[in-house]
């Protein structure tokens, strides 16, 4: 069990946040700790920021300065594996299922409620797998250049990029996709940075480009996030599929406020927007909107504008 010391995450820029962490109980691994950021009014319902790969907690600093101004509890976790949570060196203890369970247990440890889940990336099959298990402690969702991978032949034609079934047992797969997944696993070099640098449509400091890699200073560290990748859905029999279909179930019965904040500059997400407003309740109705001038990373392009529009929904779905 792995722990980035804490000098990698001295002076970041813009992230003055120390480290809190809640013990889970994981059955085959022990105990791990997560780390999160908690800040913003105690008694005010949490806004719940989930990262993907390769970022952590750090992605959202500019969301939390914003949210907290506007006088939100930010609550923003680093997935088991990223930031300065606990980081199994045994890549076949991250799966799908246990991510899922990882986050569960944060959420009910925490106990919070009333949660407005903000999730971008992998934030998205994660958080929303574990609203599908807790609904009761959900109020609304912002759902931010995110997907729900599940290979379904529905799929077809409704996303940029590619991922879906088709007749005799076949599927069809962007190939930027599989690209992506290949490099992944296979650069001897991975660095966060990189991903950021390529996905995001502003100049990144270097210093800033240095923190998002300062959870990760070997290998061994990267384990989770070479691991990630490997657990993408990319067949209707993949486990990952499985769960997204069962979160997906759930999400066509949701009617609490759900939208979404796509930006214009990402096509690993596209289309999946247009998929939650016509299959979500709660999203019907709903002022959705697109970010213009941002990449993947809306969070890093154009984190406060993200900032006003959560702000704006809490304030206008009161729960």
């Amino acid at each position: 069990m792995l722990r980035t010391p804490d000098d990698r995450f001295a002076s970041l820029p813009g992230y003055p946040y120390p480290p809190r962490y809640v013990a889970i109980a994981d059955r085959e691994l022990g105990e791990l700790h997560m780390n999160h950021v908690d800040t913003g009014p105690a008694d005010a319902a949490p806004v719940l920021l989930l990262h993907g790969q390769p970022t952590w907690s750090y992605l959202y600093r500019k969301v939390i300065a914003g949210l907290v101004a506007r006088g939100h509890r930010c609550v923003a976790p680093d997935l088991i594996g990223y930031g300065r949570s606990d980081k199994p060196d045994d890549r076949f203890a991250y799966t799908f299922e246990a991510h899922v369970r990882w986050l569960r247990d944060f959420v009910e440890t925490l106990d919070l409620r009333g949660v407005t889940l903000v999730c971008q990336d992998w934030g998205g099959p994660l958080g929303l797998a574990v609203l599908a298990a807790l609904p009761e402690r959900f109020a609304r969702v912002v759902a931010a250049n995110t997907i729900l991978h599940t290979s379904d032949e529905r799929l077809a034609g409704r996303l940029t990029w590619a991922n879906h079934g088709i007749a005799d047992g076949r599927v069809v797969l962007q190939e930027a996709l599989v690209d992506y997944l290949a490099y992944t696993m296979r650069a001897r070099d991975f660095e966060a940075s990189t991903l950021v640098r390529f996905a995001t449509t502003t100049d990144v400091p270097d210093e800033v480009l240095a923190a998002y890699d300062a959870p990760f200073p070997d290998e061994p560290h990267k384990t989770g996030v070479r691991q990630m990748t490997a657990l993408l859905p990319l067949t209707r029999n993949d486990p990952g599929a499985r769960i997204d279909r069962r979160t997906m179930e759930v999400l066509r019965t949701w009617d609490k406020p759900f939208l979404t904040a796509y930006s214009d500059g990402d096509p690993a997400t596209a289309g999946w927007e247009r998929v939650f407003q016509e299959e979500v309740p709660g999203a019907k109705g709903q002022p959705h909107v697109t970010i213009e001038g941002a990449g993947h990373f809306l969070q890093e392009d154009r984190g406060e504008e993200l900032a006003t529009v959560i702000a704006d929904l809490i304030d206008a779905t009161p729960a």
